[in-house]
């Protein structure tokens, strides 16, 4: 006996990253409710949407051109290069406004355990681009867990030797909390990233 609709649509639904099976079936109810025209442009806008998106050829963030509106954006600062694990990690960079270099997407990080290496990312293509003379830093903005920690130190002891200068975000306290409530090595890097007043 095949599962009703409405599970079948649970089902793809709680494949989505930090959709769990309540909230897919609550999803898949008001999906059920929706009128058909609604439910025809939600699909239509994710299969047409998925279909034209791609991966920039040069920093491998997702665009639907030639090259991502960041690579053709010819008043970036082509001299940094900030590498990140995902495309999401480069709009949440993008989304301050502060940032006015280019970006390298990795496609992940390493992870041994999860048999991970050096050659399932793109750690290659970004070697490659360092070969340009006009690129002074390397800004490294992987997360500070054991995988984004062990990436950027492998990063970092290729591009040295490059004489590229590399550096890696600050890790610390958040804005707005309590150093009493913030875990040990939180409070070490934040320590570690300090500056100068």
């Amino acid at each position: 006996m095949s599962a009703d609709p409405i599970q079948k649509i649970a089902a793809e639904l709680s494949r989505l990253p930090g959709i769990g099976q309540k909230s897919a079936q609550r999803l898949a109810y008001h999906i059920a409710s929706m009128p058909e025209e609604q439910v025809h442009s939600l699909a239509s806008a994710l299969w047409n949407g998925r279909k034209s998106i791609r991966q920039c050829p040069v920093c491998f963030n997702y665009t639907e051109d030639d090259l991502c509106p960041i690579c053709a954006d010819e008043s970036r600062d082509n001299g940094q290069i900030c590498v990140v694990r995902e495309a999401r990690d480069a709009a949440a960079i993008e989304r301050m406004r502060d940032f006015k270099g280019r970006y390298h997407v990795l496609g992940g990080t390493l992870s041994p355990l999860n048999g991970i290496g050096p050659d399932d990312l793109r750690i290659k293509e970004l070697i490659g681009r360092l070969s340009d003379p006009g690129i002074k830093e390397v800004i490294i903005a992987t997360n500070p867990d054991i995988e984004g920690e062990a990436t950027a130190s492998y990063l970092a002891r290729l591009i040295k030797p490059m004489g590229v200068r590399v550096t890696r975000i600050a890790h610390g306290v958040p804005v707005g909390s309590d150093l009493e409530y913030a875990d040990e090595v939180t409070l070490s890097k934040a320590l570690e990233g300090r500056r100068e007043m």
